[in-house]
């Protein structure tokens, strides 16, 4: 199908919007710039794929955040040393800015921001309520939040937007351990076999926490959608907790936390119109123009871009993919 726009007037306030979200206390990166330069991911990645598309990056990120707050050392340091209480706005547009500079920025720009962060994280130490000693940088710690970041997104994508697949997810997956080790996670999966070996790996560690709770409160109430986004907001944090294998949903008291049967396929109609939305002021738009790439490229079908890849694209060194 062919990329969508909305009447002129809409665009315009909803490319506004785009633009907003990307400006973080005031910090603001034009990813159409240095023309050429390369990302972590090739344009023509499952990455760049997935994580242009709104609805379906806004529930993973929740489920993501959903499965570190169950493991206690993770929940310690996310609610004692982060702002999703007192301003989650901000925090959700600066996790959702980090997530975009990752995939679609220069990779020295994203190397720059993610060094930032692992300072950040260097200083972020404290003790669980259970008395366990925890730290930010935690090579185990680091492991599992890069999995269950890889997880949401990819598991987002493939229910409400278009099935992936097992290959597509394992390339995903791949994808993503090249940033993972440069946040410090040594071990993150880089195929759906290993995410699934990481979660029972952890799986006596993850445990229901009234937190959780609170966090799915201020995600629904949080206007972190523009416009008309704020609407459907609890009907994906919903769609979110859907994510959740059954079992750890059942642990966690999310069972019956999910998406109803009439709100399922609304969420599917509202996740398959955000993946042909082109909104030329976003970052993926932004970053298609620096490779020297249509500004729409990435919505159309992707039968479509092999050959303007061939021609136009510049790709990657070999050694952004996992050995």
């Amino acid at each position: 199908m062919a990329p969508l726009r909305l009447p002129s007037p809409i665009q315009k306030r909803v490319e506004d919007a785009a633009r907003g979200l990307m400006s973080v206390d005031g910090f603001q990166i034009d990813f159409a710039t240095p023309p050429g330069a390369p990302a972590l991911t090739a344009p023509d990645s499952v990455s760049w794929r997935l994580f242009k598309n709104p609805i379906s990056l806004f529930i993973g990120g929740v489920a993501a955040v959903l499965l570190e707050l169950a493991e206690p050392k993770v929940r310690a340091g996310v609610w004692d040393h982060t702002s999703f209480r007192t301003d989650p706005v901000a925090r959700l547009r600066r996790t959702g800015l980090a997530a975009m500079v990752t995939v679609y920025a220069p990779r020295a720009v994203a190397e720059a921001m993610i060094e930032g962060v692992n300072r950040r994280h260097a200083r972020v130490t404290g003790v669980t309520q259970g008395g366990a000693a925890y730290a930010a940088d935690d090579p185990d710690l680091l492991d599992w939040v890069q999995a269950t970041a890889s997880y949401g997104f990819i598991e987002a994508y493939d229910r409400f937007v278009e099935p992936l697949g097992d290959r597509l997810k394992d390339q995903a997956f791949a994808e993503a351990a090249p940033a993972a080790r440069l946040y410090g996670a040594q071990n993150a999966p880089a195929s759906v076999a290993e995410w699934r070996a990481a979660l029972a790996a952890m799986d006596d560690r993850l445990e229901a926490s009234p937190l959780i709770f609170e966090f799915l409160d201020i995600v629904r109430r949080a206007p972190a959608l523009p416009g008309g986004g704020q609407l459907v907001q609890p009907m994906l944090v919903k769609a979110a907790v859907d994510l959740l294998p059954k079992p750890l949903k059942a642990r966690l008291g999310l069972e019956a936390a999910g998406l109803s049967p009439l709100e399922r396929p609304l969420v599917r109609a509202m996740a398959k119109a955000a993946d042909r939305l082109a909104l030329e002021s976003a970052p993926p738009a932004r970053a298609c123009i620096r490779m020297g790439l249509p500004a729409d490229w990435l919505y159309r079908p992707p039968e479509a871009w092999s050959g303007a890849s061939d021609q136009k694209v510049i790709r990657v060194p070999s050694d952004h993919t996992r050995p």
